[in-house]
């Protein structure tokens, strides 16, 4: 792979993840530009030019100028955007280009993908991100797949990017992705069901005790809840999706998908209940999931 290969490269979808990797790769020395669908919609355009100001980042009037020239093009949509958007990619991507997907989907869903990049002579790698973006940034943990998984994490890798490969075989990192997801999404739906029920009975303080009895070291005493529930809530309807895909993948491979199922319930059950009250979980403010709980509740917040 020639060194210029990650030198130039187009974002696709300028959300949160878009955001931050697109200010850090322009800090890295990479040149960027960053293609969203909601540019194309007044209500939204003006904060997007706004926030790739900030970034330094350039921005395309459409999908097809920004792949043209880019040598890396990285797909950071929502899960339920990730095949179409790919399959339009694809009428202008050429060889010498590389498309990595990092969106949240199962593996039969990155096969998908990944068929319909290499029709068009490009190559396709896909990624599993393994953390939240935003605490770690550019240094978050993201595995990759595909025939050319190793050369490119070595090329991200020297531009300061956390990278792994794992696998040239299509579907293993999502796999990883996904199955983690089960554990991961649905430890945090269980505390929020347990302990916002335990708060309206006010038996919170006894469970918490219980479970740090139970599994000493963990946190539930100290910062755990809040942590567990502040992730669930800053990205519920997202969390849902992806819960989504974890359920298709378990099903392709003839596993009960029940935890998966009901942990996209209660991620969709939250998402309902925070926009019912118009709930935000504002950035860099102090955040408790007893409040949220009795917000939800409809109950005056308490300092507890």
């Amino acid at each position: 792979m020639k060194e210029s290969l990650a030198q130039r490269i187009a974002i696709l979808g300028f959300g949160e993840a878009g955001g931050i990797l697109g200010q850090d790769l322009i800090a890295a020395g990479r040149q960027v530009i960053v293609y969203d669908n909601l540019l194309q919609d007044d209500k939204f355009r003006k904060p997007l030019l706004i926030k790739a100001e900030t970034a330094k980042v350039g921005v395309a009037d459409n999908l097809e100028q920004a792949i043209g020239e880019a040598d890396l093009i990285l797909s950071t949509v929502t899960a339920s955007s990730a095949i179409p958007l790919a399959k339009q990619a694809a009428r202008s991507l050429h060889q010498n280009q590389i498309y990595m997907d990092m969106n949240s989907v199962s593996p039969d869903a990155k096969k998908e993908i990944g068929a319909a990049i290499e029709k068009s002579g490009a190559d396709f790698v896909e990624a599993a991100v393994m953390a939240a973006v935003k605490p770690s940034r550019l240094k978050v943990e993201i595995l990759l797949g595909g025939t050319r998984a190793a050369e490119l994490a070595e090329q991200l890798r020297a531009i300061g990017m956390n990278t792994t490969a794992v696998s040239e075989k299509l579907g293993v990192v999502s796999a990883i992705k996904m199955c983690r997801s089960i554990v991961i999404k649905g430890l945090a739906a269980l505390t929020i069901e347990s302990l916002f029920a335990a708060r309206r009975y006010g038996a919170e303080d006894a469970v918490i005790a219980s479970f740090e009895s139970t599994y000493p070291g963990m946190g539930w005493a100290k910062g755990l809840p809040d942590a567990l529930a502040l992730r669930a809530a800053e990205h519920s309807r997202r969390r849902a999706s992806e819960l989504r895909e974890v359920v298709g993948t378990l099903k392709a491979v003839g596993m009960n998908s029940g935890m998966a199922s009901a942990t996209a319930d209660l991620q969709d059950w939250l998402t309902e209940e925070m926009e019912a009250r118009e709930i935000v979980c504002e950035k860099d403010e102090p955040f408790s999931w007893r409040a949220l709980a009795d917000a939800i509740a409809g109950q005056e917040l308490q300092s507890k």
